[in-house]
């Protein structure tokens, strides 16, 4: 049995708007109030009660891709990897948003990834031949809703877990799978020497 494992609530937000920082960290760190949430389903469902909800996550923040690739590497080399990264397209001087997701990908490639974007400076078709991995990448528009925002970080976070779950229980699979490979293998030997060897008789 492979240990369970703990839910990663890890988020890294990388722009250069020190002001976005501060948005995420109201909408994530401090606890989102679900009320407005159960609220709108009340108004579609008349029979799903209203309640609250509160989910917080673990936030880190760079103002640029090349500072968000070394925490990446550093959170990675701890053990600890982030599960989702917010990441701005635009971030002068340095790296724009697709250079810095192709390094973060390179260092972690279970990384869950929002392109957070007002406006691009790259054709979204070059975009997507630039960073393969499209089921791990989701695109956030701004100005964003706060709603939007919680939701994305709760399923990506939830997507991250199961992912790694699911890896987890192939790689058992596959370890049973040589265990049972190398025993039967042994067998076969035993098998073989036994039909070699004559056995030893009395004189």
């Amino acid at each position: 049995m492979t240990e369970s494992i703990q839910t990663n609530r890890r988020i890294l937000v990388i722009d250069d708007n020190v002001a976005i920082h501060e948005d995420f960290r109201k909408i994530l760190c401090q606890g989102f109030d679900a009320t407005l949430l159960h609220e709108a389903r009340g108004g579609l469902f008349d029979d799903v009660p209203v309640q609250q909800a509160v989910e917080t996550f673990d936030l880190d923040f760079a103002d640029q891709g090349q500072e968000g690739h070394r925490m990446v590497q550093q959170a990675v080399r701890q053990g600890k990897p982030y599960a989702v990264a917010f990441v701005d397209m635009r971030m002068p001087p340095g790296w724009d948003g697709v250079e810095t997701i192709e390094h973060l990908w390179e260092v972690d490639g279970n990384l869950q990834v929002v392109i957070c974007t007002a406006f691009s400076d790259h054709d979204w078709d070059q975009v997507m031949e630039r960073l393969p991995k499209n089921d791990q990448l989701l695109i956030l528009r701004k100005p964003f809703d706060n709603i939007e925002v919680w939701q994305l970080a709760t399923s990506l976070t939830k997507r991250w877990h199961q992912a790694q779950h699911d890896k987890g229980q192939f790689d058992l699979m596959a370890q049973l799978a040589d265990e049972r490979a190398e025993e039967l293998q042994r067998e076969a030997e035993q098998i073989q020497l036994a039909m070699v060897v004559p056995p030893v008789t009395g004189d």
